[in-house]
């Protein structure tokens, strides 16, 4: 129902003898959109599950021979679940090198485990994308501006997930209970053998209670009775795994700047608030400063990433609690941005940032802005 802006991205890099990569948690689209881009092609197109066992045997060889006995006469093939190969780094080398006018799509629902096996052997043949859960842009342009509108506040209480976008209330809570407790427990688990499903939950539960807040690996190693380097390792992997994503503090001039904190986001609100089981309107919540924030992030990096924009983000605060919710660098030039839920909140940039970054900008941004500061570049 809604097409994916990353579609035509993709289109255009396709048949140039790379590899493309699409990335993204499982249930966001990943398989729908690349079924999509072959459609186009007919009997040529071929789509292969991976984790299926007789494709997962067939495509476990550098035998370009058998290879070239599955591939058949395929012009576009899609490796979907890459990562179920094993050794699919060299196996899509050989791909390439052998047959580079065959186009070949993998996606991965874990991050860190299809790069390590694909980053060294396709070093320059290969094209990455990122798939995110819908976002609000998809849903006008299929729609219009005042459905999205309409739909702001169930974005933010019930996340952007296909399966779960314009479903009913309780359709969702089920839908986002199955994602939360299960699919996206399945990488992490699965693909690194970690034992502690119940440290992976508490961990999870302590994070989103700290979205938008800076968060220390000491604090919550002492919380959750971990060490630090388990509770950093485990951020990592949900970070790889799109759960999570983290924003660096922004420092360069002055001493009282924060240089080595960092905040943590949910790239889907809705999972996070299914993990602390509090999907209860704006209206009643103490936490909508902080879900306005996190989804205003999120809905920017998917426009950035549509759009292949790549600047460095950041926060920044000064240890006196003066802070920016998010800024953006690009040869040089700063931008800041400020969230605010309420139109009528009065926000004044902070002096210290104002001043010593002279050539910045600063920017409020508010349900009435908000358009404007996701709209497709």
């Amino acid at each position: 129902m809604y097409p994916r802006t990353i579609q035509s991205t993709i289109k255009k890099h396709l048949f140039k003898g790379k590899v493309i990569a699409i990335y993204g948690a499982r249930r966001v689209g990943k398989t729908i959109l690349s079924r999509k881009l072959i459609a186009d092609f007919g009997e040529q197109g071929r789509y292969v599950n991976c984790e299926i066992h007789q494709n997962k045997q067939a495509l476990e060889t550098t035998n370009t021979a058998l290879l070239k006995d599955f591939l058949g006469d395929s012009k576009i093939v899609v490796l979907d679940e890459a990562q179920s190969i094993q050794d699919i780094g060299l196996i899509l080398k050989v791909l390439v090198d052998t047959w580079p006018d065959i186009q070949i799509i993998a996606t991965g629902s874990s991050a860190f485990d299809i790069a390590q096996k694909i980053g060294e052997p396709l070093l320059g043949r290969s094209r990455r994308f990122t798939l995110y859960p819908l976002s609000y842009t998809e849903i006008t342009q299929a729609t219009d501006a005042l459905h999205a509108k309409a739909k702001l506040e169930n974005m933010l209480r019930f996340g952007m997930y296909p399966e779960v976008f314009d479903k009913s209330e309780s359709e969702s809570k089920e839908e986002l209970m199955d994602i939360s407790m299960h699919t996206l427990y399945k990488d992490i688990l699965q693909f690194n053998q970690l034992k502690r499903s119940d440290l992976l939950a508490n961990l999870l539960q302590a994070l989103a209670l700290q979205v938008g807040n800076q968060v220390s690996y000491t604090e919550l190693a002492n919380l959750l009775g971990e060490n630090h380097h388990t509770i950093k390792n485990y951020i990592e992997l949900l970070e790889q795994c799109f759960v999570i994503f983290r924003l660096r503090s922004f420092s360069r001039n002055l001493r009282k700047e924060l240089s080595k904190s960092f905040k943590v986001y949910f790239f889907d609100l809705g999972v996070r608030n299914s993990l602390i089981n509090n999907y209860n309107a704006l209206s009643v919540r103490n936490d909508t400063g902080a879900m306005w924030e996190n989804f205003c992030i999120v809905e920017r990096m998917k426009r950035n990433h549509n759009a292949r924009y790549f600047p460095n983000i950041y926060f920044w605060r000064t240890y006196d609690q003066k802070e920016v919710d998010y800024i953006e660098e690009i040869d040089g030039q700063l931008h800041a941005f400020e969230f605010k839920w309420n139109p009528r909140a009065k926000v004044k940039p902070p002096k210290d940032f104002i001043s010593t970054y002279k050539k910045s900008t600063f920017t409020v941004i508010d349900q009435e802005s908000f358009r404007d500061f996701v709209k497709p570049l």
